[in-house]
């Protein structure tokens, strides 16, 4: 794993991709707190996090995009899946590179608290909670990204599915607030959900038989569900998009609270996509 991660580590900084990452973060990051702390005079750092959050949809893709994708249009994937490395050791090694750079722009950033308080009093147990809310907020974005690069051999094709997934997960909580909150649409939303979870799984076992077996064990659920109980249904796409948005989870540190459940939220994230990875990873190992 060691030397994945050193690997991957070296080639961010060899083409420049972990440069402008960092280049773009950082700025972003310091045009909002140079308007909303130094300029607006709020002591307040978690406010800038939060009205930075949607730049993981901007970034994240630009980073992740390259981790798998091209190790498979290049086909040295081959030289990884001969190797006495197991699957797990590559993706970790993979995520960890990719986090430690993303972690390179938390550390910077975790001065600024330090420099409010030289100019007024700063609540920095508020700030730093927003620090860390957002560092596993990163996390899970990053984790995202590298199943999606693992899907593909095109890192254009990752970057931009990757950006209509991150775009999606930003905008699910509005999302849900206007979809009608009746039963029936209810019903039709989750089906279509389970059909594009089945997809995807198709995508990563290439089994028509499992995958299928799985959308009609979960179609008859939901349908029966739907049948005996429509009244379970309403109101459940706001219920279910809210509970599993990502940026939501984040509101609990922006408030300097930190909530188990969150953390928990953000660990789970990390290791489901993490995993899943791992699945496509012996998949391809072993086909």
């Amino acid at each position: 794993m060691l030397a994945i991660y050193k690997k991957e580590l070296r080639s961010y900084f060899t083409s420049m991709i972990g440069y402008v990452f960092m280049s773009f973060f950082l700025v972003v990051i310091g045009i909002y707190f140079f308007a909303q702390n130094l300029l607006g005079g709020y002591a307040n750092f978690e406010y800038t996090l939060s009205s930075i959050s949607f730049i993981f949809v901007l970034l994240a893709p630009i980073l992740t995009m390259r981790l798998m994708a091209e190790e498979n249009k290049q086909k040295t994937d081959q030289l990884l899946y001969t190797s006495p490395l197991s699957a797990s050791s590559i993706i970790m090694g993979k995520f960890l590179a990719v986090f430690t750079i993303f972690l390179g722009v938390i550390l910077i950033i975790s001065t600024y608290p330090m420099i409010l308080s030289k100019y007024g009093d700063v609540k920095l147990s508020t700030a730093y909670a927003s620090v860390l809310g957002f560092a596993l907020l990163g996390g899970a974005y990053l984790s995202m990204g590298l199943l999606i690069s693992s899907l593909t051999d095109s890192q254009v094709v990752a970057a931009v599915i990757s950006f209509v997934v991150f775009l999606f997960t930003a905008l699910m909580e509005g999302i849900a607030n206007i979809i009608p909150s009746d039963n029936r649409t209810a019903y039709i939303v989750f089906s279509a959900i389970l059909l594009l979870i089945c997809y995807i799984l198709y995508r990563m076992m290439h089994n028509v038989t499992v995958s299928i077996a799985i959308a009609c064990i979960g179609e008859a659920a939901l349908t029966i569900t739907y049948l005996i109980k429509p009244a379970i249904f309403d109101g459940s796409v706001s219920r279910v998009f809210t509970w599993f948005s990502v940026l939501s989870r984040f509101d609990s540190f922006y408030y300097g609270i930190l909530d188990l459940t969150s953390i928990v939220y953000y660990f789970s994230i990390i290791f489901v996509f993490l995993y899943l990875s791992t699945q496509v990873i012996k998949k391809k190992r072993w086909s």
